[in-house]
């Protein structure tokens, strides 16, 4: 066989040490360099040609760019980042208390049950008005009717 074959002890430690770094540092210069594509995008105070231009620099001058956007504008790049972190978690808290309210708005069959026990007891329903429609929500058979006097009472 002509094909040179490498085994384990052919690669000394220092090397695979030397190459594992390389490694490591060529996959941290791409996650800055999605960071700062990212952070170009996000920044509201930036005009869309000044979004442009930096992303041209960047991409067209790859190391220049990114150093030179480091410099001048890496500080605000960890305020920006908060900025949208907190904004996100607004809006999931915003979601969860929606969530937890019953959906868009509609009471839940608790808070139904509770204003017809109110309404019964203020005298506006009748018992047999009040088992009808407690068996309404109960069965989730649509929104709470408050059945009042007025209505004839005949049928289902």
């Amino acid at each position: 066989m002509s094909a040179q074959t490498y085994l384990a002890y052919d690669f000394p430690l220092l090397s695979a040490f030397w190459t594992m770094m390389w490694f490591f540092l060529w996959i941290m210069w791409f996650v800055l360099l999605f960071r700062i594509v990212v952070d170009i995008f996000r920044d509201d105070s930036l005009s869309g040609w000044a979004k442009a231009g930096w992303l041209v620099f960047v991409v067209v001058l790859p190391f220049l760019g990114v150093f030179v956007y480091v410099i001048a504008r890496g500080k605000n790049m960890g305020r920006r980042e908060i900025a949208q972190a907190r904004v996100q978690q607004e809006a999931f808290e915003s979601y969860i208390r929606d969530t937890a309210k019953g959906g868009a708005g509609r009471p839940s069959s608790v808070d139904e049950l509770a204003k017809l026990s109110e309404i019964r007891a203020r005298g506006d329903i009748t018992d047999e008005e009040f088992r009808r429609a407690k068996e309404l929500v109960l069965t989730g058979s649509g929104p709470m009717e408050h059945p009042t006097r007025d209505t004839p009472a005949s049928g289902r």
